[in-house]
């Protein structure tokens, strides 16, 4: 490919528009466009979005490319939104590149092992029943993203990291304050996040004294992790894994609902997972030597998005993109990532949307949307795509004579 070699016209920052698809119908004109495109971050700094599927596996896999909050030139998207810097949260570790970063991954690796999520199963059968159950008996309609696509990841990782039973109710309102942007203040979510890093101390200095099965104690046995970058872990663990499976969940109901002829299919995780892409601005890159990527050299400390929705999305790399396909046969998407940084906790996102969508639909099979479909409140206020709130309906089975 010839090397272009006059400064392209900068495009607006690619945040969402209310009102307007997602994934938004620009990323298609920036894939036709030659090489990338140049966008300004909204504090000024210049940065390149990639936006077709080869390219953004380029950049995701590239040793030229960081993912360093703290190198010069780093996007960041806000002061509140985007990576934390290690002096902030020590273990926060999708912040490091090799080797420091692989010390982490390698430690944790053994815990979402499709072994190891496989045998979560029944647990997170229990946490969906019984929500459901709740649900259930509270009425003929919810909220389906506050009772259920929420608290599922929440109760479903403190039961992975030996939080007690009698501790779940705080564990969960805590971490649903800190994830719902609409709903809280950043004093409160600021408050969420200091309360929760002072339980998981806590609980850290548990489980050095009365070790349990558990992830904590088993990362504590191994000594790979030290107790200070542990609650950064745990922190991270909570936050990525909770938002993103949420989001997942709730977009996914929607999606089967309009779509009956996949519920049953087990396909429709996967698909759900590429066609929504909600980790669209997640993966913030900068240059630390100059790279080519699309045919455009992009110079040491020149900020990088891979827009992951964009690379879904590119009919390159997979037909008829813009449907919901579970049959599609093209099965590699990078709805969590690539490379190095790809999601540690896919196996058990996978298997939480699987559970969901088998043991709702099964229980409450006359499930139904309370308003219009363009009437639910997308998420444009975040790096995460999803929906705000779920309004749902079921018919009651007649009561006995």
């Amino acid at each position: 490919m010839t090397r272009p070699t006059t400064e392209p016209e900068a495009v607006p920052f690619p945040l969402r528009i209310p009102g307007e698809p997602f994934p938004p119908p620009r990323y298609e004109e920036y894939r036709r466009r030659e090489g990338l495109v140049l966008t300004h971050m909204p504090n000024g700094g210049r940065v390149w979005l990639v936006t077709r599927h080869a390219e953004v596996r380029a950049v995701l896999t590239s040793k030229k490319v960081s993912a360093n909050p703290d190198r010069e030139g780093f996007p960041h998207i806000s002061d509140t939104m985007g990576v934390p810097r290690q002096e902030q949260i020590p273990g926060w570790f999708v912040g490091l590149d090799s080797p420091e970063h692989d010390r982490f991954r390698k430690a944790l690796i053994p815990e979402f092992t499709v072994r190891r999520v496989r045998g979560m199963r029944p647990s997170i059968e229990r946490v969906v029943d019984g929500l459901i159950d709740s649900m259930l008996a509270a009425g003929d309609s919810a909220d389906l993203v506050a009772d259920l696509a929420l608290p599922v990841p929440s109760l479903v990782i403190s039961s992975l990291l030996g939080v007690p039973p009698v501790d779940r109710g705080f564990f969960e309102s805590r971490t649903r304050t800190l994830v719902t942007i609409r709903n809280s203040t950043e004093q409160q979510r600021d408050t969420a996040a200091k309360e929760l890093l002072r339980y998981l101390n806590r609980l850290i200095g548990i489980k050095v004294s009365w070790p349990g099965d558990d992830l904590i104690s088993r990362l504590l046995a191994t000594g790979a992790i030290s107790t200070q970058e542990l609650t950064g872990v745990l922190m991270l663990l909570l936050i990525a894994g909770h938002e993103t499976t949420a989001n997942n969940i709730s977009l996914g109901v929607v999606t089967l609902l309009l779509n009956p002829e996949w519920i049953g299919d087990r396909r429709a995780v996967e698909e759900t997972l590429r066609f929504h892409s909600v980790a669209d601005l997640v993966s913030l890159r900068v240059a630390v030597e100059d790279v080519e990527i699309g045919g455009r050299l992009i110079r040491a400390g020149e900020g990088i998005i891979p827009l992951v929705a964009a690379a879904n999305h590119d009919q390159e790399a997979f037909s008829c993109p813009h449907a919901f396909d579970p049959g599609r046969t093209e099965r590699h998407h990078v709805a969590f990532g690539y490379g190095v940084h790809q999601c540690l906790g896919q196996n058990l996102v996978r298997a939480e949307m699987e559970i969901v969508y088998q043991r709702l639909f099964e229980r409450i099979p006359a499930l139904r949307l309370a308003v219009p479909v363009e009437e639910l409140p997308l998420k444009y206020d975040g790096v995460l795509c999803g929906l705000h709130e779920l309004p749902v309906r079921w018919d009651r089975p007649a009561t006995a004579p």
